[in-house]
C-alpha cells in the first residue's frame, strides 16, 4: 500500500514522505508525521491513537476499506491530503 501511495505521490510531483510501520513503532514516529492512516481493520483503534498522538498534533484516521482492498494508493493519498487540510 505504501509503495502504491509513493508511486502516486511521485506521479503528482508531491513532496511527501510515506512510511509503513508496525503499531509498536508509531510512537517512535510521533514527532515526524502529520497524518497516521490505520488499515480499516484497525478503525476501532482510531480514538486510542488520536489520544496517544494529540500532543504531537498528528491527525489520525482509518483508510477507506474499498480503496484499501483495491490497493488504490492514489485514492488513499488523496484522502490523506484532504483529511490533513480539513483541519
Amino acid at each position: 500500500m505504501a509503495a502504491n501511495m509513493r508511486k502516486a505521490a511521485k506521479a503528482q510531483k508531491l513532496d511527501v514522505s510515506i512510511h509503513a510501520v508496525s503499531k509498536s513503532q508509531v510512537s517512535d514516529y510521533a514527532d515526524k508525521i502529520d497524518v497516521l492512516l490505520l488499515g480499516p481493520h484497525f478503525s476501532a483503534e482510531v480514538p486510542e491513537y488520536r489520544e496517544m498522538l494529540k500532543e504531537h498534533n498528528v491527525k489520525v484516521t482509518s483508510i477507506d476499506p474499498d480503496s484499501y482492498g483495491a490497493l488504490d494508493g492514489e485514492s488513499i493519498l488523496q484522502d490523506a491530503i484532504d483529511f490533513y487540510h480539513a483541519g
